[in-house]
């Protein structure tokens, strides 16, 4: 998985300010079960570094009810802190998965259409 983040950082590689105000994750590969809790916590860790975090699902191959539920509780999260989890660049696993369980709009991003 490749997870960049942007953040605002001292010469010591500190934290300051809260970090910046739009930070950038990248998910690669599958998001299931087996790895519902490692990206839980990141997406979570993350979401307290920036006040807008945008996870791009370009690379995502497969993903099952439980890389759902971590999408929705990291949706849940951002709203509750008053921060914005916007999901890019879905893959066709993605759009596949958010067009038959009408996800799209409750998500509020934008889904690609397929060609």
């Amino acid at each position: 998985m490749n997870a960049r983040a942007m953040q605002a950082v001292d010469e010591d590689g500190v934290d300051v300010g809260g970090g910046m105000d739009v930070g950038y994750v990248a998910l690669e590969g599958e998001i299931t079960i087996y790895r519902a809790a490692e990206i839980k916590h990141m997406l979570q860790t993350e979401l307290k570094r920036c006040a807008v975090l945008e996870v791009d699902l370009a690379g995502v191959t497969d993903i099952d009810s439980a890389g759902i539920q971590v999408l929705i509780l990291a949706k849940l999260m951002a709203r509750d802190e008053s921060r914005e989890l916007r999901l890019v660049h879905h893959s066709d696993a993605v759009r596949d998965v958010f067009e038959r369980l009408a996800l799209g709009r409750w998500f509020g991003d934008v889904l690609p259409v397929a060609l």
